[in-house]
């Protein structure tokens, strides 16, 4: 790939990951349910759980830049192109697009963007939800590294960062009380016996 052909094709993947990460579950759960299933933000501002919601959406932001950037040569790759990392890129966008795809359908209509704390939901632990407690953010994260290795620039390598922040801390204070606050000692067994993100890793 040239250094011009690069942005727009690593634009056309991620236009069609964003549409059916989120377009497309939106509409699924919309016509399942009656509700898009998005939550917004939780907690005060400035809270750990409100940066968290603000980090998440700076990452989209900045993934979305990313390649426009590159495409007017105000921020270069970091790292020269080449086939074997752009083989590895490609892998674990695709993998990683995959993955998520199929631990959204898993949640059926328990699948929610941000928490209610009014809301009770079913704890959803079959499928990929066996191995990983938030095999979704596992995937988004896999995805988002793809798009590291077939993009590194300085913008695209920041929006990974504030990703993986974000999702630590939407998991930690926000996902995780309200799930156990839900489901009490169903959640306990559950978490102590399934990784947070990758399995084995992160149980308490």
């Amino acid at each position: 790939m040239t250094a011009m052909t690069r942005p727009i094709i690593v634009l056309v993947l991620l236009a069609v990951y964003v549409g059916l990460a989120f377009g497309l579950r939106t509409y699924l759960q919309f016509r399942r349910t009656g509700s898009s299933g998005f939550r917004g933000i939780s907690g005060r501002p400035f809270s750990a759980a409100w940066l968290g919601g603000v980090l998440f959406a700076l990452a989209l932001f900045a993934s979305i830049a990313a390649p426009f950037l590159a495409l007017t040569s105000v921020d270069a790759p970091l790292v020269p192109s080449s086939w074997p990392v752009d083989i590895a890129g490609a892998g674990a966008f695709a993998g990683g697009t995959l993955f998520l795809l199929w631990s959204q359908g898993a949640m059926g209509t328990s699948w929610r963007i941000g928490v209610d704390a009014s809301e009770v939901t079913g704890l959803v632990t079959a499928g990929p939800f066996a191995w990983v407690r938030n095999p979704i953010f596992s995937g988004m994260m896999l995805s988002a590294a793809g798009f590291v290795l077939l993009l590194p620039t300085r913008l695209a390598v920041a929006s990974y960062a504030m990703l993986v922040l974000a999702i630590e801390l939407q998991v930690r204070f926000v996902e995780e009380p309200y799930l156990e606050r839900t489901h009490g000692e169903t959640y306990h067994r559950y978490r102590a016996a399934v990784g947070r993100f990758i399995p084995g890793l992160g149980r308490p």
